[in-house]
């Protein structure tokens, strides 16, 4: 933060407070970190439904739109099998 007093700060309005807060390296490395959390998270549930689905060749590398469409495919399918 800048050599800013608390009554300064007070008289700040609510967004500009935020964004002097938000301006800080503490706040930026803990977003940086909540969002590479957030990442790998992400990026393991889409390998973990890759790991379900059935393709060809058996490794076959798919990209995550490919992986959601093949799954909505496979559910269809899946689907079918069970209402007949």
């Amino acid at each position: 933060m800048h050599d800013a007093t608390i009554a300064e700060l007070k008289k700040l309005s609510k967004a500009e407070r935020r964004k002097r807060r938000r301006a800080t390296p503490k706040y930026r490395n803990l977003h940086a970190s909540r969002e590479r959390i957030r990442v790998e998270s992400f990026n393991n549930a889409f390998a973990r439904l890759r790991a379900l689905l059935p393709t060809l060749p058996l490794n076959k590398k798919l990209s995550k739109i490919e992986i959601l469409r093949l799954s909505i495919s496979y559910i269809s399918y899946l689907d079918t099998l069970l209402t007949f």
